[in-house]
């Protein structure tokens, strides 16, 4: 039934010999993985058998949030090691969240110098205990982050075992990593606000200003550069527009812009963002909202996590889900 299909193979194991074929690399490293499997579980003396296989589903993801829990690059390569073992050829690295930001951007020294680290043990300290950051070295910091270098080790690391690594750059919520680094990223200018104990998403990034969209050309520009992989992801999710409906720079936006709802605005946001990505050869991935907020023109691919009805509205706006 996977003769010739994208990342299928044949096993043949015979009394005098073993055939494994496939239509490209992919399957052959999927071939090895079950004979590897079968010798784990039989040894040397590997039953005579014939496995034609081909995945159901051609993608099939892991997605690992190293924003809230930060991990060294051993374990990550672990992952991907496990992730080839059972056949999975997708990686989503949540690499920046308001939690913390652990991707290395040359142009924004301060986002790994301050926003990768927090003067407590853990995720929970830190959510609870007032989401205050520190600088790297203060003797109480916690987290890390990955250098550009590692991040190419990493890639390369994963394609060779059939998996293809997804980065996530999370906006326009989910950002106080970036604000407290950089406080002219938000619409008041301030670097870190009374933060809410709710899990919505108050802070927000500046769409009105033409710094924070050179900002995100900029990180996204750095992003795609270290990953071949087709897609982008940018979150999108959980975004409370309070800031941008008291912000004068987003108003005038949104006059210039004939939006009606302050919602509206993560439409163009994600429109703008699609459009660049789509200019690098890339697509923009994210969570339902990214379409759910106003008008999005460039295709893009929508997770749905809410209604499943949405993937229709998704399809009828020209987009994947």
């Amino acid at each position: 039934t996977g003769d010739g299909a994208p990342e299928s193979y044949r096993l043949d194991v015979s009394r005098t010999k073993i055939t494994l074929t496939a239509p490209d690399a992919a399957g052959l490293f999927y071939g090895l993985q079950s004979l590897a499997q079968l010798a784990g579980h039989h040894g040397r003396r590997i039953p005579a058998v014939t496995i034609v296989d081909a995945p159901r589903f051609g993608y099939r993801g892991f997605m690992l949030d190293v924003s809230r829990h930060f991990r060294d690059k051993e374990f990550v390569e672990r992952q991907l090691d496990l992730m080839a073992r059972y056949k999975l050829n997708r990686f989503h690295w949540h690499l920046t969240d308001g939690a913390g930001w652990r991707i290395e951007i040359k142009k924004y020294p301060a986002l790994t110098d301050i926003a990768a680290w927090r003067p407590y043990p853990d995720w929970e300290g830190w959510n609870f205990g007032g989401k205050r950051y520190c600088h790297r070295d203060d003797p109480a910091a916690a987290g890390g982050y990955y250098t550009q270098d590692d991040i190419r080790e990493i890639v390369a690391y994963a394609a060779v075992r059939g998996v293809e690594i997804i980065p996530e750059i999370e906006f326009p919520a989910h950002v106080l990593s970036a604000v407290v680094a950089y406080p002219w990223l938000s619409c008041t200018g301030l670097q870190h606000e009374v933060p809410s104990q709710h899990f919505i998403s108050r802070d927000l990034l500046c769409v009105g200003k033409e710094t924070s969209l050179q900002f995100l050309r900029d990180v996204l520009d750095e992003t795609v550069s270290l990953f071949p992989s087709k897609y982008i992801n940018i979150g999108g999710d959980e975004a409370v527009y309070t800031r941008w409906s008291q912000c004068p720079d987003c108003q005038a936006l949104m006059k210039r812009e004939g939006l009606t709802k302050v919602s509206e605005l993560q439409g163009w946001l994600t429109d703008q963002v699609a459009g660049w990505m789509k200019e690098r050869g890339r697509t923009v991935i994210g969570w339902e909202e990214i379409i759910m907020r106003g008008k999005v023109n460039t295709p893009v691919v929508a997770v749905i996590w809410h209604n499943v009805n949405d993937s229709i509205r998704a399809k009828e706006g020209g987009h994947k889900a």
